[in-house]
């Protein structure tokens, strides 16, 4: 992987890590038409720097939000910031499980898997089809509704469901306020992937190598940057309900990546 190639991979997690089109499946389709070599292994450890890029700019853009849900853990009484960081613990779960029983199949998946990265994308597209169409949404999370919206996140595992897009999706299918469900998306992912950082750091398997270190950093910056971006920009365009754009795109891109990928 090249200079280049790493910023532009950054870029491309920047912008997709926030809009709901699958920042993952995204690095995947480009990884492919880059021709890049890294095995699965090292990809997997590129990726992890690139979202532990996006999770930063999150940190910067809401870091009142993030005092907030610090201040409740830290509260012994049962109030608003208490129950908020609840529900981000809560929704901790399903993927944090899914990560640790998984991670040798979730690492295979983070190898130019273009025909799966189709076919989910699609997947991605429908599911913000139908939040697109949801009247009302005024309720509040609860225990029940974050666990089911952690579990959307597990899912969202799977390279070409979008993260962002699946909980957000899920969360206004289930009646939560707009504003409150991009929030909670943005915020429930950050300490999932510090927690991977910290496991694979301890593991040995974030092993940066010498040679590597600055396209790494290359590409983390890229992320950065283009992260406190699209963040703000989605989660204006959550309040307006234009979810169907970010859908229509999907089912562009997702059948057009299965074409692409039966004729080469």
């Amino acid at each position: 992987m090249s200079l280049i190639e790493a910023i532009l991979l950054g870029i491309i997690q920047g912008l997709t890590e926030f809009l709901p089109v699958s920042s993952s499946g995204h690095l995947e389709l480009a990884k492919f038409f880059l021709g890049d070599d890294s095995v699965p292994k090292e990809s997997l450890i590129f990726d992890v720097v690139l979202h532990s890029a996006t999770a930063l700019s999150t940190i910067v853009i809401f870091w009142k939000d993030i005092l907030k849900i610090f201040r409740g853990l830290m509260s012994t009484t049962m109030n608003e910031e208490k129950r908020f960081a609840l529900f981000v613990v809560v929704s901790m779960i399903p993927a944090a499980a899914i990560g640790v029983l998984f991670d040798d199949l979730i690492e295979a998946m983070f190898n130019k898997q273009v025909l799966l990265v189709g076919l989910m994308l699609i997947v991605t597209g429908l599911l913000l089809f139908l939040a697109d169409r949801a009247k009302k949404t005024d309720k509040k999370l609860t225990f029940s509704t974050a666990l089911i919206i952690g579990i959307s996140q597990a899912i969202a595992i799977l390279p070409g469901i979008s993260r962002s897009g699946a909980t957000i999706s899920t969360s206004v299918l289930l009646g939560i306020d707009k504003e409150t469900a991009a929030k909670f998306s943005f915020l429930m992912v950050i300490p999932l992937i510090f927690g991977k950082m910290a496991k694979d750091m301890m593991s040995g398997d974030l092993d940066i190598a010498g040679d590597k270190t600055g396209i790494y950093i290359a590409g983390f910056v890229a992320a950065f940057i283009m992260g406190l971006l699209a963040c703000k920009l989605m989660i204006n365009l959550v309040k307006k309900s234009k979810l169907v754009y970010f859908s229509i795109y999907c089912f562009i891109v997702g059948p057009a990546a299965i074409l692409l990928w039966w004729f080469l």
